[in-house]
């Protein structure tokens, strides 16, 4: 026999409801927060986005759009960047590079960035663009 070391956890697909349960609310649950589809697990940010925590509006979903405009308002915690401006856009790519894959895991991907509306292979998925990934976990 031979003593193999214990894996990662394998990153994970996740449904709208599947992230909002991580939304910071409940003692001991993990915090997670999902920006351009990738779901990062902010914990150890808890003074940032815990409950009651200036940022906690951000978890629990997917706030690209809150992100790149630096936004709270509910209207803008959403994933969709339909009308942003370029520099909302290069600001949203910062945020994403410098702040968000610098600092925190991935634990996975939300099912709108894997999948299209029909259900079909999103064709632009580039899971080994991110860091902390291993192909061998995926699907």
């Amino acid at each position: 026999l031979r003593f193999r070391p214990p894996a990662e956890a394998p990153v994970r697909l996740f449904t709208e409801p599947d992230l909002a349960r991580y939304d910071g609310q409940q003692e001991g649950q993990p915090i997670y927060l999902a920006v351009k589809g990738v779901v990062f697990d902010v914990t150890s940010g808890k003074e940032f986005y815990g409950k009651g925590a200036p940022y906690n509006a951000l978890v629990g979903k997917d706030s690209t759009r809150g992100v790149a405009k630096m936004s709270l308002d509910p209207a803008d915690l959403t994933h969709d960047i339909t009308g942003l401006t370029e520099e909302e856009l290069k600001s949203l790519d910062d945020i994403f590079n410098n702040v968000y894959k610098a600092k925190y895991p991935i634990v996975g991907y939300t099912s709108r960035r894997i999948l299209n509306e029909d259900g079909s292979p999103n064709l632009d998925f580039k899971p080994e663009d991110q860091p902390h990934f291993n192909i061998k976990d995926e699907f």
